[in-house]
């Protein structure tokens, strides 16, 4: 049976910290920070991710329902998923932070948690610069910050490097990123996605629209693409099903000139710094002649 509410906020009161210190989160509120930190919450899979990667795994205590990577954070209790959260669950991890994203995390969840007497950090990556900001962000949450400064030095080091190599690119192909099959679905131009193809020297032929935006073959006819890059976000296709659909077009010109690539999905689907190995990936992939500039 769940206690109820009111009983699991007031044993959360009773693990209140005697220190604290404030910080600014990622959008510019001032966010209290218990000292020591031993009880977080991570409200979405990519904050998860990067709370282990700076040295924050041990004060994890819940995460969202997708939370897999690494391997570790599928044992945490899970918190619901990150638009749909579970408020009960999470107060009845006795949480001294709770770690949200703003771009989809519900506003109405955050506020709860606050009215709660649960502090929220908030982030709000919008770059891979930001992605990097996240983890010096995190390291100083869990007091990692001279791990988090050296992860974000390489990071950057890396994102530099790929700018070095596309800035000699004059053949700009125009890709297709399909991100599901049926229907057919892109990435639009406020997406990492196409952050992804236009800084590894490619062309988004969604650019034209934002968000997630459904295509049909008459549309993709009249694309033409140069490269298709195919994944299954959802899940539940072979390689071959993902060739196959678009092989039936052979007057496409990623078809006719057999550019149609499957890539795993998991490397580009959620804003960690594993988007930088996807980053340099696509410039492997589709400019092989510029990955030997330093």
């Amino acid at each position: 049976m769940k206690k109820p509410l009111f009983l699991l906020l007031f044993s959360f009161l009773l693990v209140a910290p005697a220190h604290s210190r404030d910080l600014v989160d990622q959008i510019g509120r001032t966010v209290e920070v218990a000292e020591p930190l031993r009880r977080v919450v991570s409200l979405a899979p990519n904050l998860t991710e990067i709370s282990y990667e700076v040295g924050g795994g041990e004060a994890m205590v819940g995460a969202t329902r997708f939370a897999n990577h690494p391997v570790a954070a599928d044992a945490l209790p899970k918190v619901g998923s990150y638009v749909a959260l579970d408020i009960e669950k999470i107060v009845s991890l006795k949480p001294q932070l709770c770690l949200a994203i703003r771009d989809g995390n519900p506003k109405a969840v955050v506020d709860r948690l606050e009215a709660l007497g649960i502090p929220v950090y908030v982030f709000d990556p919008q770059s891979l610069e930001a992605i990097v900001d996240t983890v010096e962000r995190l390291g100083s949450i869990y007091r990692q910050e001279a791990r988090a400064e050296v992860l974000a030095a390489g990071y950057r080091q890396r994102l530099a490097r790929v700018a070095r190599q596309i800035a000699g690119v004059t053949d700009r192909p125009g890709v297709f990123f399909q991100i599901d099959a049926q229907p057919v679905i892109s990435a639009g131009s406020d997406t990492f996605l196409h952050q992804l193809l236009t800084r590894s020297g490619n062309i988004n032929l969604a650019a034209d629209r934002t968000g997630y935006p459904r295509y049909t073959w008459e549309e993709l006819l009249v694309l033409k693409p140069e490269v298709v890059l195919l994944a299954s976000m959802g899940g539940g296709y072979t390689d071959q099903e993902l060739r196959s659909r678009w092989q039936a077009w052979p007057q496409i010109p990623a078809v006719r000139n057999n550019r149609l690539y499957v890539v795993d999905a998991d490397l580009f689907d959620r804003p960690t710094p594993r988007l930088i190995d996807a980053l340099e990936y696509l410039v492997g992939l589709l400019h092989p002649e510029q990955t030997d500039i330093p």
